[in-house]
């Protein structure tokens, strides 16, 4: 009976990644999956070494986190290793989901797929935030106290469940052992989504550029494709140690080396590089909850976007307009980006406000419009082909 166990076990594991079969014309665009999944196992190792040391005391943990750096044998390349991958990992993610964008990876067999990628994608952003207020420098603090204070913009319940949250009335111990314990534990969740997400994957087989079936052209993941993806992960350990050794707070921010200080307001309050284009949004708009309500609907309203995107053609190859739309897209999250880094003063707060309305407008108006003309363009030549 184990002989019969461990030989199905083996099976399912050649299935994956041995003899899965991938479509033959696949680009290095689709390495992100293996990336992400370096990263991950990376973040769960560094993190249980970190979480030896670590204190999730208010009096406590900006100290252990200094002890760590300072006293723990190789404890500063542990630290500074976790804090960067971080950040590659939301770089990876982003590329991952902009390939998915732009070669339609989202429509039907593969919904499943991008629905689970985007709850991943919300997850990944809650464990980022948890750890980053784990340091308890004067950024995680203040950055912990606003954002949990936007919940406060729900009616009736709101402010009940700030104080849930915090454990108290303000950030206190009780917050950094409840942010603690779910920045521990939520990885592992992660880690099962993402297995959920290859199997998923799995049943249907990889997207490829041209958007059309390619059962008849394809390899074996193994060795075609595991070599490629070595040479990838190789480069990004490469990019790893010269952050690391020679650049270690390039992606930080240097108010979270100064110890938390309850009484001091730092200048300016902001989360960390690759949550500020959803930081732009929350303050783009003056209402409060209908800040916090854009802020969490700009991640869930991926979701609509096979709904959306009626195009019978899959993906950008062979769209030029969409092609177009795609790329203004990506500029504009980039425009984002740089607006939550900024005060709110003018005219940051009405540039905010227009690339907020053009990133809700992408989905709900310039995909759906490109995809009912290119459609009717495509109708039309076939009736005139046929006459």
């Amino acid at each position: 009976m184990r002989l019969l166990k461990s030989h199905s076990l083996l099976r399912l594991v050649n299935s994956y990644v041995v003899d899965s079969p991938q479509p033959s014309n696949i680009s290095y665009l689709w390495n992100f999956g293996s990336l992400l999944a370096t990263c991950l196992i990376i973040q769960i190792l560094t993190g249980c070494f970190l979480a030896m040391h670590y204190q999730p005391h208010v009096d406590f943990a900006f100290n252990s986190v200094e002890h760590i750096m300072r006293d723990v044998n190789n404890g500063w390349l542990i630290r500074y290793t976790h804090a960067n991958v971080a950040s590659f990992f939301f770089i990876f993610v982003y590329g991952h989901i902009g390939r998915n964008l732009y070669y339609g990876s989202y429509k039907s067999p593969r919904i499943l797929v991008w629905s689970i990628g985007v709850i991943i994608l919300i997850l990944m952003m809650a464990i980022a935030f948890l750890g980053y207020v784990l340091p308890y420098g004067q950024m995680s603090l203040w950055g912990a106290t606003v954002i949990t204070n936007l919940l406060s913009a729900i009616p009736l319940f709101g402010q009940d469940l700030v104080e849930l949250i915090w454990g108290g009335f303000s950030v206190s111990n009780a917050t950094l052992n409840r942010f603690f314990s779910l920045h521990y534990i939520l990885p592992f969740l992660l880690a099962a989504l993402a297995l959920a997400h290859l199997i998923a994957l799995h049943t249907h087989g990889s997207n490829n550029p041209n958007g059309i079936s390619s059962n008849g052209d394809r390899y074996a993941i193994h060795p075609y494709y595991m070599f490629k993806d070595l040479i990838t992960i190789f480069f990004f350990f490469l990019s790893l140690s010269v952050i690391v050794f020679y650049y270690p707070n390039l992606l930080g921010h240097s108010d979270n080396y100064i110890e938390a200080n309850p009484m001091s307001t730092p200048a300016s309050i902001v989360p960390e590089w690759y949550l500020l284009p959803y930081y732009a949004i929350l303050r783009s708009i003056p209402n409060k909850l209908l800040g916090v309500l854009a802020m969490f609907g700009s991640l869930l309203i991926l979701l609509i976007l096979p709904i959306v995107d009626v195009s019978r053609q899959r993906g950008n190859q062979f769209r030029p307009a969409m092609k177009v739309a795609f790329w203004f897209f990506v500029f504009n999250f980039f425009i984002l980006m740089w607006i939550g880094s900024q005060h709110p003063n003018e005219p940051f707060v009405f540039i905010g406000q227009v690339s907020t309305f053009f990133y809700f407008a992408w989905f709900i108006i310039i995909v759906p419009v490109i995809g009912l003309i290119e459609n009717t363009l495509i109708d039309i030549a076939t009736e005139s082909n046929n006459l």
